[in-house]
């Protein structure tokens, strides 16, 4: 019969809890790698209490399923709505728009819609 001696230093490493650390620290760090990546400037509007008094043009952009593109309800080609845009924008500064791209590309001011327009 044979006895064995627990005495005897364990010559092995567990390093599945090591790797579970990894796997975690990795985890959090694509995490917040992602987090800080700002990929549109976007001007949130600051609350206030006082009411406000200034009137801005507002162009609603849509584009319909079938890739029609209307400009307050009227159609209109690419071309013309970049013209519009322009054009409101040299009038109006701080006009609005629901356009994302081209707005990006001609340096103007955007909102993004939240609710339904006219409910």
């Amino acid at each position: 019969m044979q006895v064995h001696n627990d005495a005897k230093p364990y010559d092995t490493i567990n390093v599945t809890p090591m790797l579970d650390l990894a796997y975690v620290l990795l985890v959090v760090f694509i995490l917040m790698t992602t987090a800080s990546i700002q990929g549109l400037n976007i001007s949130m509007p600051k609350p206030s209490n006082k009411p406000v008094t200034e009137q801005h043009v507002l162009k609603v952009v849509q584009v319909t399923a079938s890739g029609a593109v209307l400009i307050n309800g009227v159609g209109v080609s690419l071309a013309q709505l970049e013209a519009q845009l322009k054009l409101t924008q040299s009038q109006d500064p701080k006009m609005s728009v629901a356009i994302i791209d081209l707005c990006n590309s001609l340096g103007v001011n955007m909102g993004l819609v939240t609710a339904r327009i006219g409910t």
